[in-house]
């Protein structure tokens, strides 16, 4: 942490933000057919995939790849909900729409519990206790690292109740509504983050979008009891049994919630660096806080997809579109001085990323118990 704050001071004088938006001017003006081509394609491919995981022999090399294959495509078709939250009001209408009926509302995100991402862009906001997307995981053991990563294996089923059990219930009980709405109704990284309640304008969008998803549970429930009947293949992974639904679509439904939830735990642990106490930053010491990956692009678009790979410099210029972020930072490291803070962004691996996060925990942990020892 202390080598960090030597090396925001030595560089902050040096940052221009007027010189940086100067130099990628022409870079904010999104290309519509780069974002349906993309989306539908990784959809769609990915649904043929999830498909035909349960039609080939269970644990065949062919079965986990194809598994693998519709959890990276459905992973990446979902984190679109990041571009529509930073789309400028009234634009892209009916790709939100789009985005909502086909992937937010049969992933159960739709796009109204992403919205506390804008906090997370508040300059006041981002590291304190209002930034739910933020957690001091640097400063503390490496036990809350592991319980973090360990959310991931009950978040699933914890949705599928917030959609199909509770959401009913917040139509009749208004104080379970309240609660609804503050207390998992975001997609966060604290578990403890309050979220505000919405405004007028927004509250009919919430619910319209919770209803849908609690259609979508009730429907897939009803399949579900009129699938539960003895099959040819009980014992299967995906066993194939008659009526309208196999019980298998159960299994690998939740299998790829877990495994999309890893993910994007993962690729949030390594996009920031987490060393901030609670304390309100400067500007700079956010950006530096954050990462890129301008390397290996192939590897690192399939764990931080949708320009997610790009994430101090998507901070740095929340309103670029995806598809521009590489150009962007490509200009950047050319014609930013030497001494650019923006240089402190550029990670080498999430590898990496993910062991300094654990040194940083365990010296934490360390200095912890020599202070209790003393």
């Amino acid at each position: 942490m202390q080598d960090q704050e030597q090396d925001v001071e030595t560089h902050t004088a040096s940052f221009s933000m007027a010189e940086a938006r100067h130099i990628v001017r022409d870079l904010f003006t999104p290309k519509p057919w780069i974002y349906w081509t993309d989306f539908l394609v990784s959809l769609s491919v990915g649904g043929v995939f999830y498909g035909l995981v349960r039609k080939v022999p269970d644990w065949s090399l062919l079965q986990v790849g194809l598994f693998v294959a519709s959890c990276l495509l459905f992973f990446r078709a979902s984190l679109f909900i990041h571009e529509i939250v930073h789309f400028r009001t009234g634009t892209f209408r009916v790709f939100r729409f789009v985005w909502n009926m086909f992937c937010g509302i049969p992933f159960l995100v739709p796009s109204f519990v992403y919205y506390t991402h804008l906090d997370h862009h508040r300059r006041k906001h981002y590291g304190t206790k209002h930034d739910g997307e933020y957690l001091p995981l640097g400063q503390q053991t490496p036990w809350h690292i592991l319980f973090y990563l360990s959310q991931c294996l009950v978040i699933p089923g914890v949705v599928v109740i917030r959609f199909l059990l509770l959401t009913p219930l917040t139509w009749v009980f208004p104080p379970l509504r309240r609660w609804v709405h503050r207390r998992i109704s975001s997609m966060v990284m604290d578990p403890t983050y309050i979220r505000p309640l919405p405004a007028r304008d927004m509250l009919l969008v919430w619910r319209v979008q919770e209803f849908c998803c609690f259609l979508f549970c009730a429907v897939v429930a009803v399949l579900l009891i009129r699938g539960l009947q003895p099959g040819a293949n009980p014992n299967g992974l995906f066993p194939l049994r008659r009526g309208v639904l196999p019980i298998g679509f159960l299994v690998q439904a939740y299998l790829t919630g877990v495994m999309i939830v890893t993910l994007n735990a993962i690729r949030t642990l390594g996009a920031h660096r987490f060393l901030n106490d609670g304390r309100e930053m400067t500007f700079v010491e956010q950006l530096v806080d954050s990462v890129n990956y301008p390397r290996r692009p192939l590897i690192t678009g399939i764990w931080a997809p949708v320009g997610l790979r790009f994430h101090a410099l998507h901070h740095l210029f929340p309103a670029m579109p995806y598809h521009n972020l590489a150009a962007a930072h490509h200009r950047l490291m050319n014609e930013l001085p030497a001494d650019s803070p923006y240089r402190l962004t550029v990670g080498d691996s999430l590898i990496i990323s993910l062991r300094q996060l654990w040194r940083a925990s365990r010296r934490t942990d360390a200095e912890k118990l020599v202070s209790t020892a003393g």
